[in-house]
């Protein structure tokens, strides 16, 4: 019997040790602490400003949430927060000159507020200078998916719809009469007989930066992208009929409209990529 009771002890004792080692693993693992936004210090899941190049200098950190409005009113602004370094408590809008990305998301640091002009598209976990065009240059940022890949808008009182100037594009594949008149060709999708722009690259400078996307390359139906260059610098324009796809001039063809992509027209005439903008027309403004 005592044999017994000895075995009973010891597994009774066995037991408890394992309940007792599931609780310590269920109990005593701390889940990991979420990062603290806005403390000055660069922690996991952030996106992190830096005054100086070489992330050097005060730190902004920032939750992995798009931000449209740095501010620019000391009183009111997104300011750097690491204090004793250079830069601490100053607005960080046109401030920042690197970046440190661990919010696990590309993020673009945009020229311009509420996600406007040219952007530099940080990669997740990048620790480095910001680009050149974005420099202490910055207005905005927005973390993947972005804003800026929306819809073509229906907002400009154009005589034709997205989807009308779409068809309107894709009915004229094969035709003749638009050589050089890009801007044009785009302008009488939508349903006008011109643009009210001289150039295509003049007509994406008017374009209000609210309205257009630099650099993003996921143009919706109706979108119009934009590039710079050519013998004239007069730029270059085309309306996106979805896919990846678009129809334009001369570039299969002078005098002829086809169906081509933006690699085709940076490749065979060098010209640089701008971006994309809604169909906002001078002739209308």
């Amino acid at each position: 019997m005592e044999l017994v009771r000895s075995r009973v002890s010891r597994a009774f004792v066995i037991a408890l040790a394992l309940v007792g080692s599931m609780l310590v693993g269920v109990a005593g693992a701390a889940p990991a602490s979420a990062a603290t936004a806005r403390n000055g210090v660069c922690e996991s899941g952030e996106i992190c400003f830096y005054y100086n190049s070489n992330n050097a200098g005060s730190i902004s950190d920032h939750a992995a949430t798009d931000l449209g409005n740095y501010g620019t009113d000391p009183a009111t602004c997104y300011v750097f927060r690491t204090s004793g370094r250079s830069g601490y408590n100053q607005c960080i809008k046109n401030n920042v000159a690197s970046v440190w990305n661990r919010t696990g998301k590309t993020v673009r640091v945009h020229y311009n507020s509420y996600y406007g002009g040219t952007y530099d598209a940080v990669g997740a976990g990048a620790k480095r200078n910001l680009k050149s065009s974005v420099k202490n240059n910055n207005a905005s940022h927005d973390v993947s998916p972005f804003r800026s890949s929306g819809s073509c808008k229906n907002s400009f009182n154009n005589p034709r719809t997205c989807a009308g100037a779409v068809t309107w594009a894709k009915n004229h594949i094969g035709s003749t009469g638009w050589g050089g008149y890009c801007d044009r060709f785009v302008a009488n999708a939508y349903g006008w007989s011109n643009s009210g722009s001289s150039t295509a690259y003049v007509h994406w400078t008017q374009i209000p930066s609210t309205h257009k996307h630099g650099g993003d390359r996921t143009v919706p139906a109706g979108g119009l992208a934009f590039f710079s260059g050519g013998s004239t610098g007069a730029g270059h324009v085309m309306i996106s009929i979805g896919g990846g796809y678009f129809v334009s001039n001369d570039i299969n063809g002078y005098n002829t409209i086809s169906r081509t992509t933006i690699s085709q027209v940076e490749s065979k005439w060098g010209e640089h990529y701008l971006g994309w903008a809604q169909p906002w027309f001078k002739v209308n403004h």
